[in-house]
C-alpha cells in the first residue's frame, strides 16, 4: 500500500492537475450526440460505475441485477433513465452492452454505456486514414475501426514488424504464435517506413516492458522507431485511475500507473516532457456528456417538466473509487448528487475524507433503494 500511496502522490502533482484541469476546460466530447428537443424531461437519472460497483470481475455484487431490475416496469420496459459511465474498455460499447445485458440479467442499449475510450470517437475524421497505434487488453484495434479509423494497428502488430525492438520478446513464448499470424497479413503499406500519426491508450496495456519501450520508440522518433529524434505525435489515455478493484482483495494497478510509469521514463529519457491527454472520470465533461445521453435514453412515458436551470432536476452517480467517481461528481457540481459504495476500492467506516460522497452506502441495491424512495 506505500508504493500506492507513492504513486498516488505522483498523480496529483502539479503538474497533472493543470494538465486535467486544461483537458476538463474543453467539453466538447462525443460530438455526435446532440441534446434532444423534447420540451420534457425526465426529474432524474443515475450514473453506476462498473467494476467495483456492479461487478467484481463478472460475478455481480451489492445486489445489482436486483436493483437495476427496480428500474423497469413489469413488462421489461426502462421507466427510469441509466447510464453505465466506466472508465474502463477494451471492447465496443455494443458488446458491452451485451455483456453486461447477460451478467446484470437486464436488457441494456448500447447506448447506455459509456466507457473511457468512448471520446476518441470525436478523432476519426483527423486520424481516418493516418496509421495510429491502439494499445491495450480487450479489442482495441476493433474499438477504433468501429469509431471510423481505417489505419489502426494493435502495439503487439506494430512491434511485431520491427525485429529486435523487444529485447525481451525471446522470452515471451505465449507471443510468437501471435506474430507469425500478423506478419502474413497484407498491408498495403510497411509499418516500418510509414510515421505513426497518434497513438490511443485505449485499456489497460499488458506488456508494460514492452509497451513503455516501444511508445518511447514511437514518441520520441516522431512516429519512426530507430530514427533520429523528432516531435512527439499526439498520445491520448481513455482514463488516469491509478488504481481499481479486481478480484483480488486489494487494489489493483490501472492505466493512471501505466501513464506515471511512462510519463518519468520518457521524462528521464528525453529533453521535452512527455506530452498527452487523459479523459475518464473525474473530468468534468464526461459527466456533461453523461447529462446529455441520459437525456436521450429517458422514457417519454415518465417525464415531467424541467426545472429550467438543467434537464434533470437530480443526478445520482454510484460509484466505488472516491478519487475517480466522487471527485468527479464534485467536480460537475449540480445537478450531481455522489453515492459512495462499500463493495469496491473504498472500505472505509465513514466518509472520505479528501473527496466525501453526498452519501455512503454498502451496496448498489441500498443506493437504488435511496434514490427511489427518495424521487418516488
Amino acid at each position: 500500500m506505500k508504493f500506492l500511496q507513492i504513486l498516488r502522490n505522483a498523480a496529483t502533482s502539479r503538474h497533472n492537475r493543470s494538465r486535467v484541469s486544461s483537458i476538463a476546460a474543453n467539453g466538447r466530447f462525443f460530438s455526435d450526440q446532440a441534446h434532444s428537443q423534447s420540451p420534457r424531461r425526465s426529474s432524474f437519472g443515475i450514473a453506476f460505475d462498473i467494476d467495483g460497483v456492479l461487478l467484481r470481475g463478472e460475478t455481480p455484487v451489492g445486489g445489482s441485477p436486483q436493483a437495476l431490475k427496480r428500474l423497469y416496469d413489469e413488462s421489461g420496459n426502462l421507466r427510469i433513465p441509466y447510464v453505465f459511465l466506466t472508465n474502463g474498455g477494451g471492447v465496443p460499447e455494443s458488446e458491452r452492452a451485451e455483456e453486461l445485458s447477460k451478467l446484470l440479467n437486464v436488457p441494456i442499449s448500447t447506448s447506455q454505456v459509456i466507457q473511457g475510450h468512448s471520446p476518441f470517437k470525436q478523432f476519426a475524421n483527423k486520424f481516418e486514414n493516418d496509421l495510429v497505434i491502439a494499445v491495450g487488453k480487450g479489442e482495441p484495434v476493433a474499438v477504433m475501426s468501429e469509431y471510423g479509423f481505417k489505419n489502426v494497428l494493435s502495439i503487439d502488430e506494430y512491434a511485431s514488424y520491427f525485429e529486435h525492438i523487444d529485447p525481451l520478446g525471446k522470452f515471451k513464448n505465449w507471443s510468437k504464435q501471435q506474430v507469425g499470424y500478423w506478419k502474413n497479413r497484407d498491408r498495403k503499406v510497411d509499418p516500418c517506413s510509414e510515421r505513426v500519426q497518434a497513438v490511443f491508450i485505449v485499456s489497460d496495456p499488458i506488456d508494460w516492458s514492452r509497451d513503455i519501450q516501444v511508445l518511447c520508440d514511437i514518441l520520441s522518433t516522431g512516429g519512426l522507431p530507430g530514427r533520429e529524434m523528432s516531435s512527439q505525435p499526439p498520445v491520448y489515455f481513455a482514463s488516469d485511475d491509478l488504481s481499481y478493484q479486481g478480484l483480488f482483495p486489494t487494489e489493483r494497478l490501472g492505466m493512471g500507473a501505466f501513464r506515471i510509469a511512462l510519463e518519468s521514463i520518457y521524462n528521464r529519457m528525453h529533453p521535452n516532457p512527455l506530452d498527452y491527454t487523459s479523459y475518464g472520470k473525474p473530468n468534468p465533461s464526461v459527466f456533461k456528456n453523461a447529462e446529455n445521453v441520459l437525456m436521450q435514453v429517458a422514457p417519454s412515458s415518465t417525464t415531467v417538466e424541467s426545472n429550467g436551470l438543467h434537464p434533470f432536476k437530480t443526478l445520482y452517480m454510484i460509484g466505488d473509487n472516491p478519487h475517480v467517481d466522487i471527485n468527479g461528481a464534485r467536480q460537475a457540481g449540480q445537478p450531481w448528487f455522489s453515492i459512495l459504495t462499500r463493495t469496491g476500492v473504498f472500505k472505509g467506516k465513514e466518509n472520505h475524507p479528501l473527496y466525501p460522497a453526498d452519501l455512503v452506502v454498502d451496496t448498489v441495491e441500498e443506493a437504488v433503494g435511496y434514490i427511489l424512495s427518495k424521487e418516488t
